[in-house]
């Protein structure tokens, strides 16, 4: 349409969002329908945290808040950064914004300039790229495959820089993936950044307490004070806390930047609801015992769900760190034909007749920058997934 600016042409809705919404509407239409794309807990919001916010109601704190977020939820931000990551922070240097999507964002509209080019690690979360998009930056992706778990190598990052490269998005847990960075692998990338200065890091660190096994969760600025000055720490309460919908989330970062996405939030957005920031006060400063619980439960659906893909034929499913995801690869399922008929060409093909042919689903590799591969959300009942994993084994068995 003649009237809609030029930017909208640079950027396409969520994939995953679509996936989400279309399996809705099959569902609404009364199929037999199991969703595995949404990246959302299914567990509900702590009892605590819903009570501190029917309090914020009945007190009154309805008004509008300061832009970037209340006083006493800054200072609860700064004490979990310095309780959790060993990182000290004062309230000047946090935001809060509408979700963690808000703050990723404000700092790109805040940093890039047209030419600016951005380095992200594919597979990535569908959102970072147009994201970059509509800041009038360019992303680069660099793809880190399955032969190194999807972890972007040293030799990767160091080749990607550029004397035009802003920021290099860090992921871990990954959102498609579940791979994390153990803090050797982290140690190495921080020193490929220590060689150039003029590199910023955003690390996006949601799926922090959603972590398995042994395996210890890092972030950069801990890793390497030196980048400390530099990195902007991005997190919230969605995934850990089980509160997507009340859309909190936060970061930390220089005194001159979190300034300056303050600026872009006041003619946006203005301040987060003031019930939910009251919400997620509690969630950062009350009972913390659940999250133990929660990834108990995570990680038996990561078991359950990689041994059941596994067993599919012409799927290979590696064993992620963290999240809540999978991103099983399928390259042998490519050029083959569904009982329906469809040849399967690309992963968008297997997703879209894995939904039309079994009631499954997923979200396709190519919108996340890998193919041929598919992400499963394992944010759901045991006995749901095993149902939907035996439907895929199913549909792969009948490949021919």
């Amino acid at each position: 349409m003649p009237f809609l600016s030029d930017t909208l042409a640079r950027v396409k809705p969520s994939p995953t969002i679509a996936v989400t919404t279309k399996a809705a509407q099959l569902k609404a239409e009364g199929k037999d329908v199991i969703g595995l794309g949404a990246g959302e807990p299914d567990f509900d919001t702590p009892q605590n945290i819903k009570d501190a916010a029917k309090r914020a109601i009945d007190a009154g704190r309805t008004k509008y808040t300061a832009v970037d977020g209340i006083p006493e939820l800054k200072a609860a931000i700064c004490a979990k950064f310095l309780r959790e990551n060993g990182l000290t922070y004062t309230p000047a240097q946090v935001t809060v914004g509408t979700g963690g999507k808000q703050t990723l964002y404000n700092a790109l509209m805040a940093t890039c300039n047209p030419g600016d080019e951005v380095i992200i690690p594919a597979p990535y979360w569908v959102s970072y790229p147009d994201m970059v998009l509509l800041a009038g930056g360019t992303p680069v992706p660099v793809v880190a495959g399955i032969e190194t778990n999807f972890k972007l190598t040293p030799a990767q990052l160091e080749a990607a820089i550029t004397p035009k490269t802003k920021w290099f998005i860090f992921n871990s847990p990954s959102n498609p993936t579940g791979a994390g960075y153990t803090r050797a692998e982290l140690r190495a990338l921080c020193d490929v950044l220590l060689r150039h200065p003029h590199v910023w890091i955003m690390s996006d660190d949601m799926y922090e307490h959603l972590v398995f096994g042994d395996f210890e969760f890092c972030t950069p600025a801990a890793v390497e004070p030196k980048l400390y000055d530099r990195t902007l720490t991005c997190n919230g309460v969605s995934k850990s806390y089980a509160m997507t919908g009340w859309r909190i989330g936060y970061a930390a970062g220089p005194v001159a930047l979190i300034k300056a996405m303050g600026t872009i939030q006041s003619q946006s957005t203005s301040n987060p609801c003031s019930v939910s920031q009251y919400a997620a006060l509690e969630a950062l400063t009350g009972p913390q015992d659940f999250l133990a619980e929660n990834r108990r439960v995570f990680e038996r659906r990561r078991d359950l769900v990689v041994s059941m893909l596994n067993a599919a034929k012409g799927v290979t499913c590696p064993t992620p760190e963290g999240a809540f995801y999978v991103y099983p690869d399928i390259s042998e399922c490519i050029g083959k034909v569904t009982s329906g008929g469809t040849v399967i060409s690309n992963d968008e093909v297997f997703a879209t007749a894995l939904l039309e042919e079994t009631g499954v689903a997923v979200v396709f590799g190519a919108a996340f920058g890998l193919s041929p591969n598919f992400r499963v959300s394992y944010a759901t009942a045991d006995e749901t997934l095993r149902e939907a994993c035996g439907r895929i084994q199913a549909f792969c068995a009948a490949l021919t």
